[in-house]
């Protein structure tokens, strides 16, 4: 836009399921640098002539999505991160000879506003870290010594008086499902004081289209250090960050194809011998939570107990009284439940149709004022599995929304999921005081 004249025209061309994010000009205002997934399974960097309209991809060999970049002030070099396998890295671009330059290893986790200091040519970014052992900080790097380093760190957030730096670290894992395609996660051992084979967590991102990063664990780190489970964060197809193709495989009828890399893992876990196959729980909220329920009507004999935060059980139910503001769009990724051969298609794979496969101690929590969720997606889950004898616990929070938000009411909701780890018959870490 002509900022004196109004005068307007588009410089990206009008392509559906096309992305142009982050514009900004060059030193010379002659280039436009954006990150765009024209033409590719994945968002990279590139750079736009504004005379020409034609698009330079700085990224072609970069097969994970660019998440942002910095362009430095005399236009010499681009910091950009990049998302590889859910974890954030950070890399250097020289915009003159298109070379990569090599940085200096950083903590695994999720890294954030990653920017160049002010101040003209200055060689050094800074940025934001939240790893296993880091819950928030500020870190800035020299950027004139090959490779980059000179790492500093600059805050030191409050973690209550814990040594963070005993704290797990992940391990990124893959596994090969049904299909033959490769799904990954994060595995997080607790102590090595905890010995034999721990039991596990497995534990699913909302979204739909979500993706678990490394990054504070917080109260999970309790299940760790105390507990002595180990805890599995897959990201199964439908997530984002491993390209539009990956994102699109569990839309529409393909749902439960996503359900089908939870049993995947299964089988991965039992080949694992420090991992205990029997004493598995899983657990997620909001889709994370449909996929809990979904889980448990597929591999009830597989998991000793659940529990489901905030979870869709009726996917008709569900898109009947999710708020109007946002139905269409669910509509968009799940199916139309108002067209008659998607809404049986949509009740053939909800829990709720499918209740009587579950035997296992459920934990179903709620938020009275859901607009996403509604509470009413629980409420029928629980009646339903008590209606079969079924041991649940039922939690509604009558003053929160779509998860649980308010500290008091959070801290309750931890102690009491804690307990229910521990207190059912055949609950999660009952290994530690009852034999087999």
């Amino acid at each position: 836009m002509n900022t004196v004249t109004g005068e307007r025209r588009p410089l990206s061309p009008q392509k559906p399921g096309v992305s142009y994010r982050r514009a900004r000009f060059d030193q010379g205002d002659e280039d436009v640098y954006l990150i765009t997934n024209q033409d590719s399974d994945f968002e990279q960097l590139a750079k736009m002539g504004i005379a020409t309209q034609k698009i330079t991809i700085l990224t072609p060999d970069l097969h994970w999505d660019v998440t942002s970049y910095d362009l430095q002030r005399d236009g010499r070099y681009v910091v950009y991160l990049a998302n590889e396998n859910g974890a954030d890295k950070i890399n250097l671009i020289d915009t003159v000879t298109r070379e990569e330059r090599p940085l200096a290893k950083l903590p695994e986790g999720s890294i954030s506003d990653v920017r160049w200091l002010p101040g003209g040519t200055v060689n050094e970014i800074a940025f934001t870290i939240a790893s296993a052992r880091t819950p928030s900080d500020v870190y800035s790097m020299g950027t004139r010594t090959l490779p980059v380093g000179n790492l500093t760190r600059w805050t030191y957030s409050e973690t209550g008086g814990l040594d963070a730096s005993q704290f797990a670290e992940p391990e990124l894992i893959h596994w090969k499902s049904f299909d033959g395609l490769t799904i990954s996660g994060y595995l997080y051992m607790p102590p090595k004081r905890f010995t034999g084979p721990q039991p596990v967590i497995v534990n699913i991102y909302g979204g739909p289209e979500g993706q678990f990063q490394p990054g504070y664990l917080g109260n999970n780190d309790y299940l760790l250090n105390e507990l002595g489970t180990a805890i599995i964060f897959p990201n199964v197809r439908g997530s984002t960050g491993y390209g539009k193709t990956f994102m699109n495989l569990d839309k529409g009828r393909k749902r439960e194809e996503s359900v089908k890399d939870i049993g995947a893992l299964l089988d991965w876990i039992g080949n694992r011998p420090e991992l205990n196959s029997k004493r598995i729980m899983v657990t997620g909220g909001s889709y994370g939570g449909y996929m809990t329920l979904a889980s448990m009507t597929h591999f009830n004999d597989r998991f000793r107990c659940a529990v489901d935060v905030v979870g869709i059980s009726s996917w008709v139910t569900f898109l009947e009284h999710t708020e109007a503001y946002r139905r269409d769009l669910r509509r968009v990724e799940y199916g139309d439940e108002r067209d008659p051969d998607m809404r049986r298609f949509l009740e053939s794979i909800s829990p709720i149709e499918h209740v009587g496969n579950i035997t296992k101690p459920m934990f179903i929590e709620a938020g009275g004022n859901d607009p996403r969720v509604p509470y009413t997606e629980g409420q029928q889950m629980t009646a339903a599995l008590r209606a079969r004898g079924v041991p649940v616990w039922y939690l509604l929070a009558a003053d929160e929304g779509h998860g649980f938000a308010k500290k008091s009411n959070r801290d309750f909701q931890f102690a009491v999921t804690v307990m229910f780890y521990s207190e059912v018959p055949v609950g999660l870490v009952a290994l530690r005081i009852r034999p087999e």
